[in-house]
């Protein structure tokens, strides 16, 4: 992927950018052929997709294998969720955002989780100078697990979020991901004193995507919804099929059939 469409990718996010997040190839160009504007992974969504759990345990060469297969199969741009590099050492994370950006990666997700957080300062540091490198303007969302991980007590949640934005932001990202924040005057908070565009994820009681945008939000991912919808429709057809054997109820489950050889490329 070039300059253009890393440029393209950030000024996505000057308005407000929803990104139903994909795990393959096929996920990837069905959301691109229903209007995404971009493709973003979700790592869990990745790693389970090839067999893998969830938390850093996915190979990196694998990921660069996903990302190559997206590139060839999209026109715009594409973020990777790269969960916390893959790796503890800066030095590595930084040959791993290179492989990426490589791959065709625009942007990317790099998280802390239970982290430390100076760790995480650090591997994002590392990314902005392996793009630089790389003469990519990457787009490094910045996420942080204050929510979602509940590191602190809930009264202190906004202001250890504005806390380690506030580093993330020295330290070269261009956005902060702060899953799991829902109540709207904490959302409008951090969206006004973080310093950087904030992306949140889908999540139970969420405001929708008009009140999120009000609130000054530039980013609404999917996260797993997209994956996880996807499987149980696999999961019921499965279920259903196994049952019965029908074909007079499975065919219907096929809905709008899309010319996948001609998606493809045939």
């Amino acid at each position: 992927m070039s300059q253009a469409q890393a440029a393209a990718f950030h000024a996505l996010h000057q308005d407000f950018l929803v990104l139903p997040n994909a795990w393959d190839a096929a996920s990837a160009r069905l959301t691109q052929e229903h209007g995404a504007k971009a493709i973003a992974t979700s790592s869990a969504a990745v790693a389970w997709a090839h067999g893998y759990a969830d938390g850093n345990r996915f190979p990196i060469a694998k990921l660069v294998t996903v990302i190559e297969d997206i590139a060839r199969s999209v026109s715009v741009p594409i973020s990777t969720d790269a969960e916390g590099g893959y790796t503890d050492d800066p030095k590595h994370v930084a040959e791993n955002v290179t492989a990426l950006i490589n791959a065709g990666a625009v942007g990317i997700n790099l998280e802390d989780g239970a982290a430390a957080h100076d760790l995480h300062v650090r591997k994002i540091e590392a990314a902005r100078e392996a793009a630089v490198r790389a003469g990519i303007d990457l787009y490094i969302n910045a996420r942080t697990d204050v929510y979602l991980k509940q590191l602190v007590p809930a009264k202190q949640a906004v202001e250890e979020t504005l806390r380690r934005a506030a580093a993330l932001k020295n330290a070269g990202a261009s956005g902060l991901f702060a899953p799991g924040v829902v109540i709207e005057s904490e959302i409008a908070t951090i969206a006004e004193r973080c310093g950087m565009l904030l992306n949140v994820i889908a999540w139970p009681r969420l405001p929708d995507a008009a009140k999120l945008k009000a609130l000054g939000v530039k980013r609404l991912s999917a996260g797993t919804s997209t994956f996880a919808a996807a499987m149980e429709g696999l999961r019921a057809a499965t279920v259903d099929f196994l049952a019965s054997g029908s074909s007079e109820t499975l065919w219907p489950r096929r809905g709008e059939q899309l010319n996948y050889n001609k998606l493809f490329g045939a």
